[in-house]
């Protein structure tokens, strides 16, 4: 991509506060408008297009920091390898080569577990990388080694597809630092459609592992490269069982579509050929993503951009504002109102029910990225053996999911509508990993949250402690002196208070 002598795209938009700074005073002179601006009224067609109004509260500033947030994770473009590498090579003696390899010349350096995230080119949405970088020192010189995960990063902060990205930095670090030898190992996790959340094993993202290789690295039979998996091995990462990965399809939007013209997309069947049926996407909201891409310095008419508009408006598209009916035990949850029964007594000894590991899939309202995990729920139940079938409460939670949302509102809302029907008492928690939190910004890396709440007219500690045994049963601790479990598994525990 010509990234060691030039940045691969000319200069657009801001990544940081400072340039951000400077748009606004520009703006604010009359001195035209600030590059990017585009991207925000293309938000604006996109939470319209979703039918959400960007003028409510959670909503005003989710155009500037959805334009951020991409500024950010294309900021590669504007970046340049030979700039982060001249002035970090070091002389380094090596020892001579009859007595064996080190130091600057033939030793083997090796950094493991750079965490990057990076854009799918074919959806537009983040997906994480673990990184392995390996090279051979030679010419006596090393090279600085925090420069490997920022070479890394220089092209995992681009519009990428995994092999290509892997292929990137091993061919730029060899141009650059001109080693021996250069390895590269990577393992990517791109986050599933939403309804391939409702399986089994639902909290598995989809992956690949992939690699890139020159100078003494190449070759079947190549010692520094069996010496680059072993060190990867001592880490319990084994590329070579992970290989038949690569081959599976990366994208989960890619590949039964093919791109048309004005919005519309056919689908493949299994054989290959185009399906006659076609699925409408609004051409205005395609029209608006392609604005972003030009924003960003890209082409939407490049060969791997082809099609990816379309596939972000399908993803968009299944967060949608829906009018979807929920019944639970006879009752029908539209706005989930919270109400009593007049007379009812919840001070008796009743057991508590739950349901865990609901999984859902959500999308942030402020940054249109998704956020992802599981829902528990506890209710105190009618007392007669008979409870809310799981199959209610999963509808309930896709009901409160599928759409815009934040972590903490969904977590109140599921709670109240299992109030609603319980009548007694409620508990919710909602573990979920936020790619809008791992992906830009702060960047932590498998940071997670939990949010909780209870709803009780009485008996609120019995639920506490039904939380407490729940978290228990849940990581295999062992149970505290008041609580016992009744039956067999956690899906049903009575507390003694």
């Amino acid at each position: 991509m010509g990234a060691l002598e030039e940045a691969h795209l000319a200069a657009c938009g801001c990544g940081d506060e400072e340039e951000e700074g400077e748009e606004d005073l520009l703006a604010e002179l009359g001195g035209g408008e600030a590059p990017g601006d585009a991207m925000e009224p293309a938000v604006r067609a996109l939470l319209a297009g979703l039918g959400e109004d960007d003028r409510r509260e959670g909503l005003r500033r989710t155009p500037k920091r959805v334009a951020k947030a991409f500024r950010d994770g294309t900021r590669g473009y504007r970046q340049k390898v030979k700039d982060i590498v001249q002035g970090a090579l070091f002389p380094e003696v090596g020892v001579d080569k009859r007595t064996g390899s080190a130091g600057g010349t033939g030793g083997q350096v090796v950094v493991r577990d750079i965490d990057l995230y990076s854009y799918c080119e074919s959806c537009l949405l983040p997906f994480s990388i673990q990184c392995h970088v390996g090279y051979v020192p030679s010419g006596g010189r090393v090279v600085g080694l925090s420069k490997l995960s920022r070479v890394a990063d220089v092209f995992a902060k681009r519009f990428q597809n995994p092999q290509r990205l892997a292929n990137e930095v091993c061919g730029a670090l060899h141009a650059s630092i001109q080693p021996a030898g250069v390895a590269v190992a990577m393992q990517c996790w791109h986050i599933p459609l939403p309804e391939n959340f409702k399986c089994k094993n639902s909290r598995a993202l989809i992956r690949t592992s992939h690699s890139s290789r020159s100078g003494v690295f190449e070759g079947e039979n190549s010692s520094f490269w069996n010496d680059f998996l072993a060190l990867l091995k001592l880490r319990g990462i084994d590329m070579e069982m992970d290989s038949h990965s690569a081959s599976l399809t990366w994208c989960p939007l890619r590949p039964h579509e093919v791109p048309l013209c004005n919005g519309h997309a056919k689908r493949i069947t299994t054989n290959g050929a185009s399906s006659a049926k076609s699925a409408s996407i609004p051409s205005n909201m395609v029209s608006a993503v392609s604005s972003m891409l030009l924003s960003l310095g890209e082409d939407p008419l490049r060969k791997e951009l082809l099609g990816s508009p379309q596939r972000y408006v399908q993803w968009l598209m299944r967060f949608r504002a829906c009018n979807l009916d929920v019944k639970l035990n006879g009752f029908t949850l539209n706005s989930a109102s919270v109400y009593e029964r007049p007379g009812e007594d919840a001070t008796d000894h009743r057991a508590i029910s739950s349901e865990l590991h609901l999984p859902f899939c959500a999308q942030c309202e402020h940054h249109l990225l998704p956020f992802y995990g599981v829902v528990h729920i506890g209710y105190f139940g009618s007392g007669d053996g008979e409870g809310i079938n799981r199959s209610h409460f999963q509808a309930l939670v896709h009901f409160y999911g599928c759409k815009l949302q934040v972590q903490e509102r969904m977590t109140r809302q599921i709670a109240e509508a299992v109030y609603s029907v319980s009548h007694r008492g409620a508990i919710v928690v909602v573990e979920a990993n936020h790619i809008c939190m791992i992906s830009r910004g702060i960047e932590k890396i498998r940071s997670s949250t939990a949010t909780v709440a209870v709803l009780a007219r009485q008996a609120l500690r019995r639920l506490y402690i039904w939380f407490e045994v729940v978290m228990q049963l849940w990581h295999g601790c062992h149970f505290t002196s008041h609580c016992r479990r009744e039956r067999p598994g956690p899906r049903h525990v009575e507390c003694c208070v």
